[in-house]
């Protein structure tokens, strides 16, 4: 889990600078597993966001208010009763536990100063937000955790709170040289397994960063190394337990295939420079993170309908398919049978009746050949028999031939439609997915309905030379792009034999640089069936010899001249333009 013990002590730090000597101004609970503190401190104004979310546990600072509800759930009413318009006296981290302590100072009904606890708890599933007296006795909590659903630790009104000590790790800002030295090399496992089981706060992200400082291998077994490795990793992991206990963070989120993939609140030095994005803030990197997660899952679940719609059709259509294979398959007989009734009907007069084969020589081979018979029927009937199975085959080869380039269109076209599902990044582009299935008969217009308005526009790039490249997000766009936005002269690639975007580059009459190629084929490479892939083979040819052939489906395209290339998919290097 990237949400680490190191992330929650940068998100300390955060909050204390901000927060701690402040007033707690509003409090409100947007969601029930939510809360969002206003807090007034130094003439400024701050917003906390507090998320005890089973699959989504967060705490960060953020601009951005959220709509309550019109009635105060009862933890919200009771929070505000004792501690609005209370003082931050201290915000604290115990040990690297992904638990945050607020020690709140405010009056009671006596007007006496008292202090309370609000203990925000991290922890994946198991996080909650607990409400305590000063002597540690729970008032209340967001989630109430009662015997019947652990058998670790109730979290109920008049419990004493303690944090559960499931697993037996070790705090790695405390661990001497040969603390480490006895928990990570104590058994036989994968290095970065080790660091991160074997401490409290790391996760696998931090724990495969320090394998990469002391130049090892982070899969390389811990019984593999020798002394010198075993140095060269405590003092990698020394280092950088020195960083979190100066506050010395360097939040960054990792990126791969464009798509953000991981992030923490030290620099992950393993991944390329270009695959990262650094930031000055931790709240600022998990807002921008969790958003773009977000979108990905929000988009994923629209296009649900969608997919599901696609993968029958498709299914379907692969069914019939290799049906029609096997029955092509079985029409190669044929010619067999128009041979053996061209040599009954040649040397069937020499037949005796009754007669269950004949041996005769074909003169297309010149070889002997035997003829199976029906005993019951003449020569010239076993003749009529074999021509008639002979035109019955023809007949169907020719049907099946047309019907399977008409089926393997029809698969394609899918495959392409689920690209398109694939690559898109907002609901618009979507629009444009579901207008091609309608029109394609997979769904059926409402009544009344009309063409929704398409504001969903090409993926565009700047190559690093400078050229403008465009990405058509479905059919429709490629269509678009390829015959009516590219003039002769400018380039086009495809991901040869597979579904994929049509790149186009805008050449203003120049002869492109090399380069230019490259980024435009890794367009190509990573907006296909194969992207991820360590090579992907591209086409490429100038757009004047790209034709449209009569009645192809949306996207469907041919060309005769082309060069082509072998190339990655990364375009992390690549600058996109809104």
């Amino acid at each position: 889990m990237a949400f680490d013990g190191i992330t929650i002590a940068n998100i300390r730090k955060e909050l204390d600078e901000a927060l701690t000597g402040g007033r707690v101004y509003k409090i409100a609970q947007p969601e029930p597993d939510e809360l969002l503190l206003t807090i007034k401190n130094n003439g400024t104004q701050q917003r906390v966001t507090l998320s005890a979310s089973a699959s989504l546990p967060l705490i960060y600072l953020t601009d951005k208010n959220k709509t309550s509800p019109m009635t105060a759930p009862n933890f919200c009413m009771l929070l505000r009763k004792h501690i609005q318009n209370g003082k931050i006296i201290s915000i604290s981290q115990p040990g690297m536990e992904r638990i945050i302590n607020f020690e709140i100072e405010h009056l009671d009904e006596m007007g006496d100063v008292c202090r309370k606890l609000l203990i925000v708890e991290l922890m994946g599933k198991h996080s909650n937000i607990i409400f305590c007296n000063d002597s540690g006795i729970i008032i209340d909590s967001i989630k109430h955790i009662s015997g019947l659903v652990s058998s670790v630790r109730e979290v109920l009104p008049g419990k004493e709170y303690f944090i559960p000590h499931t697993q037996d790790k070790l705090n790695p800002l405390t661990a001497s040289e040969e603390d480490f030295m006895d928990r990570v090399f104590a058994g036989s496992m994968p290095c970065f397994k080790a660091l991160y089981s074997g401490f409290t706060g790391l996760s696998p992200a931090i724990a495969h960063e320090i394998c990469y400082r002391a130049g090892g291998d982070a899969d390389l077994s811990t019984a593999a190394l020798d002394e010198a490795g075993r140095k060269a990793l405590y003092r990698a992991f020394s280092e950088m337990m020195g960083d979190v206990r100066s506050g010395d963070f360097s939040p960054c989120i990792v990126y791969e295939n464009g798509v953000p993939a991981e992030y923490a609140a030290l620099r992950l030095t393993s991944y390329p420079e270009a695959q990262r994005k650094d930031y000055a803030s931790i709240s600022a990197l998990l807002e921008d993170y969790y958003a773009e997660k977000n979108t990905i899952t929000r988009i994923r679940q629209r296009s649900s309908d969608l997919r599901r719609i696609v993968s029958t059709a498709l299914e379907r259509n692969i069914k019939k398919y290799d049906l029609q294979l096997k029955q092509m398959r079985d029409t190669e007989k044929k010619d067999k049978y128009r041979i053996y009734g061209e040599l009954l009907n040649t040397y069937g007069y020499g037949v005796e009746p009754g007669a269950k084969s004949m041996t005769a020589l074909n003169y297309y081979t010149n070889e002997d050949i035997v003829i199976p018979l029906d005993p019951m029927l003449t020569a010239g009937e076993n003749a009529k028999k074999y021509f008639d199975k002979y035109n019955k085959l023809k007949r169907t080869f020719e049907a099946l031939s047309q019907l399977t380039l008409e089926t393997k269109s029809e698969i394609d076209h899918l495959e392409s439609v689920s690209n398109a599902l694939d690559i898109a990044q907002k609901e618009e582009d979507l629009v444009q997915i579901k207008e091609e299935l309608i029109e394609s008969g997979y769904i059926r217009r409402k009544g009344g309905s009309k063409k929704v308005k398409v504001t969903s526009r090409p993926f565009h790039y700047v190559s690093s030379d400078g050229y403008d490249i465009y990405v058509g997000k479905n059919n429709y766009q490629n269509d678009e792009l390829t015959f009516r936005f590219a003039s002769g002269n400018d380039w086009w690639f495809h991901a040869k034999g597979m579904p994929g975007s049509h790149v186009v580059v805008k050449s203003r009459g120049d002869e492109l640089p090399d380069s230019t190629f490259e980024d435009a084929a890794r367009l190509a490479a990573h907006y296909s069936r194969g992207r991820g892939q360590e090579k992907v083979e591209i086409d490429y040819t100038e757009k004047k010899n790209v034709k449209k052939p009569g009645g192809g489906k949306p996207g469907f395209v041919v060309y005769y001249t082309n060069y082509s290339m072998m190339i990655d998919s990364d375009i992390s290097a690549l600058k996109q333009i809104e």
